[in-house]
C-alpha cells in the first residue's frame, strides 16, 4: 500500500480564490510546476516551494498545503 504526499493546489486556489497564475506570482514559483502538482504529474516539490507558497497566502499550518494520503486513496 504505502503512503504519498499531495500538493494541494487546487484547493488552496480555491479556498483563498485566486488563480493558479496568480499563486504563482504571489509564491515565486513556477506556474508549470503548480499545474504539476495540482495535476498529479509532479511527485516531488522542494521545502523552499513549500514556504513561498505558505508565505504567499499567509498560511501557518503546513497541512494546509500538503497531505499524507495512502496510495489507494485518489484526489
Amino acid at each position: 500500500m504505502g503512503k504519498r504526499i499531495v500538493v494541494k493546489i487546487a484547493e488552496l486556489t480555491k479556498n483563498h480564490k485566486i488563480s493558479m497564475r496568480e499563486l504563482s506570482k504571489l509564491s515565486d514559483v513556477r506556474h508549470a510546476a503548480l499545474s504539476e502538482l495540482a495535476n498529479g504529474k509532479r511527485e516531488s516539490i522542494s521545502f523552499s516551494h513549500i514556504v513561498k507558497i505558505a508565505e504567499a497566502l499567509k498560511i501557518e499550518d503546513i497541512r494546509e498545503i500538503i497531505d499524507l494520503v495512502d496510495n489507494k486513496d485518489k484526489d
